[in-house]
């Protein structure tokens, strides 16, 4: 195999390439949950995206795909809670937690739906990916097969580790 061939155990599927490339498009300060995303792209469920996030979505942002309660990742609460602050997304009252009372998620003021004539996000969207393909996302780099690049790791994964 030659240097610009692709092995094809280094691509990742399908699915998960549409559900990341939909992960990047969520504005900052906005989510969807991992029902909203099958919904969307009219393919899996709520437990496919999750599964996808686990294993790859550490090159994206990861913490606007979210559990429609609103409680934050489990294991990643801190992680999340602060880019959530950074963002400005809507939070509310806390919720209790095996480790203490944290925020959940407003998602009813914080959920996206996929349209990007919300004031000040994405160009129109015609239906197609913005993104083809595997390779490089904002610059962090390209994926492998097991998620690793970007500098937080797969959700699933938090030291980015297989």
């Amino acid at each position: 195999m030659s240097m610009d061939e692709e092995d094809p155990g280094d691509r990742l599927p399908d699915f998960a390439e549409r559900v990341l490339d939909l992960a990047e498009r969520i504005p900052p300060g906005r989510v969807m949950t991992y029902g909203d995303v099958a919904e969307w792209l009219q393919e899996g469920g709520p437990r496919q995206v999750g599964r996808v996030m686990a294993l790859y979505g550490g090159a994206v942002p990861w913490w606007r795909v979210v559990r429609a309660d609103g409680v934050l990742l489990p294991g990643h609460e801190q992680r999340a809670l602060e880019h959530y602050r950074a963002e400005g997304t809507p939070l509310r009252g806390s919720g209790r937690t095996g480790r203490g009372s944290l925020p959940r998620l407003d998602t009813a003021r914080a959920r996206w739906d996929g349209r990007h004539d919300d004031p000040g996000t994405c160009p129109a969207h015609d239906g197609r990916p913005t993104h083809g393909g595997q390779g490089a996302r904002d610059g962090q780099g390209a994926r492998d097969a097991q998620g690793r690049t970007g500098p937080d790791g797969p959700p699933g994964h938090p030291d980015g580790s297989a």
